[in-house]
């Protein structure tokens, strides 16, 4: 059984005291690989998928899933690029970022259909989000589309988080086309209803929920800031879920990411979509309390 993440890992840069900055690696997909990894049992594989470079960070973007426990062998290198670099600034627990991305790896990981098509090839779950759209280039979108459709038809499960982000889309036409092209080969969407709201005119979590479902998703789950939560299931009218214990954060980055993790996990352990978003809550809650995207792995399974 393989879980399978695809999109853009990057440098990540956050603040480690004054004037001084620590190194690490993160990306909303890689971030779901690492709390899947923590949340699945052994005998799952999580894998991740894109292109990096030849360079000694490159490197250390590979040892380091490595060594999380995360495969890397479906990878694949550019000879002339290397990866993107974010920078974390934090106020009052919520962070912005500033991007280095334009001419990273990762933008070429749909370049060639079949070495993307052999990577989704035979993975139980695959994982993309709005980001991984955002950042292919040329064809790339309609490559990558093409072959998620082939590989839910030879009987993987995909499953989309729209994690919309204006920024990395021409215009907002553009990205709520794609975004709905997308959601209509999910078999599972994780929105934000926050986003959603903004750039689709959603009135609730419910609406957004209701949204996706029509393009064909089986299950919707709507994350809501905290608040309350909404869930459709095929056959189904949306439902709100009640609303689960608020925390303080001190970092807000990776929560999205963390959730979609708790959730799915759950889901494949056998829960039920309301006790798979309490986990996905629990787990969020945890991460939003620690620095930087990525929780450490023995903290993660606790």
């Amino acid at each position: 059984m393989r879980f399978l993440a695809v999109g853009e890992c990057m440098v990540e840069m956050s603040h480690a005291g004054e004037g001084l900055w620590r190194q690490g690696f993160a990306g909303d997909t890689l971030n779901t690989a690492w709390y899947m990894r923590a949340g699945l049992p052994a005998d799952w594989a999580v894998e991740y998928f894109t292109v990096v470079g030849t360079d000694p960070l490159s490197e250390a973007m590979l040892g380091f899933m490595q060594g999380a426990g995360i495969g890397t062998g479906r990878i694949a290198r550019h000879p002339d690029r290397a990866p993107g670099l974010y920078m974390i600034s934090l106020e009052n627990g919520e962070r912005s970022f500033t991007y280095w991305r334009d001419n990273s790896a990762a933008r070429t990981l749909a370049a060639d259909p079949t070495r993307l098509g052999q990577a989704l090839a035979g993975a139980a779950m695959i994982y993309v989000s709005g980001i991984t759209m955002a950042v292919l280039e040329g064809e790339g979108r309609a490559v990558m589309l093409d072959q998620l459709g082939r590989a839910r038809a030879a009987g993987s499960r995909v499953v989309f988080d729209p994690n919309l982000r204006p920024r990395l889309w021409r215009d907002a036409a553009s990205m709520c086309a794609a975004i709905e092209a997308t959601a209509a080969l999910a078999d599972i969407v994780l929105p934000s209803h926050d986003d959603e709201a903004r750039h689709f005119g959603d009135a609730s979590p419910e609406a957004t929920a209701r949204r996706y479902a029509a393009l064909g998703a089986g299950e919707v789950l709507v994350k809501n800031g905290g608040g309350p939560m909404a869930l459709a299931l095929e056959g189904q009218a949306p439902e709100a879920l009640p609303t689960l214990p608020a925390v303080t954060p001190v970092d807000t980055t990776g929560a999205g990411d963390s959730f979609n993790a708790g959730y799915l996990a759950a889901r494949l352990a056998g829960s039920e979509p309301q006790a798979a978003a309490r986990r996905g809550h629990e787990l969020a809650s945890r991460v939003v309390q620690h620095y930087g995207a990525l929780m450490p792995m023995e903290k993660a399974r606790g």
